[in-house]
């Protein structure tokens, strides 16, 4: 299947907008844990492989364990590499490991919220609010949340696509979706949502023009 782009939802009118926080809003500095892992003679990357391994963050994204809990399993799955005093601290730089938000993003969204719903849609955990409050992102989005370990499910599922479009009092077909990872755009177009694949904030203000009165944010 082809990933929808910009030009899939450029001339769609939509009544939400339903957004991806982490590598859209939300971005991550490994810097220090890049520098632990090259200490410990591992290739950049390779906290993160053990992180995002097949059942090793779904139990953490559906909120079925804790961040530390999280954070363990992946010093755990290091230990075979390095000794487990390396192993701890490579996990709890992964998991600490400072953020940023876009500001020209969150300047997009919030004019965009002078004329829409905007619903933040993330693979996130529980500790999702206290993270977006230290960024002060709450104030802006926080009554407009879908949290996939508050609700139990995680993007691709359909179902968090409807919970969204539900939070935002939108049908499905009027709501633009947008997210960097092509296979939680293609589940949105199924449903038949204006897709488009972030890549820079330009992606997001191309799309922004198709707004119900039709003025640019």
């Amino acid at each position: 299947m082809t990933t929808p782009g910009l030009s899939h939802a450029r001339n769609r009118k939509f009544d939400a907008v339903l957004c991806d926080i982490d590598n859209v809003i939300r971005f991550y500095d490994h810097t220090e844990l890049v520098r632990l892992e090259r200490a410990a003679g591992l290739a950049p990357g390779a906290t993160a492989a053990v992180a995002f391994a097949d059942g090793v963050d779904g139990p953490l994204l559906r909120g079925e364990i804790t961040k530390r809990e999280w954070t363990a399993q992946i010093a755990r799955g290091l230990a075979g590499e390095v000794p487990g005093e390396v192993a701890d601290g490579l996990a709890r730089a992964f998991a600490n490991s400072p953020t940023r938000a876009d500001e020209a993003v969150v300047d997009l969204l919030r004019r965009a919220q002078r004329h829409v719903p905007v619903v933040l849609v993330t693979n996130a955990t529980n500790e999702l609010d206290e993270e977006l409050d230290r960024l002060g992102l709450l104030t802006y989005f926080g009554d407009r949340i879908v949290n996939s370990a508050r609700v139990g499910m995680v993007k691709p599922d359909r179902r968090i696509y409807a919970l969204a479009a539900d939070m935002a009092g939108v049908r499905a077909d009027r709501c633009l979706f947008v997210d960097d990872r092509p296979e939680n755009v293609e589940a949105a177009t199924a449903l038949g949502m204006a897709g488009v694949r972030f890549r820079t904030p330009e992606d997001l203000a191309g799309v922004l023009v198709c707004l119900p009165d039709g003025e640019p944010v």
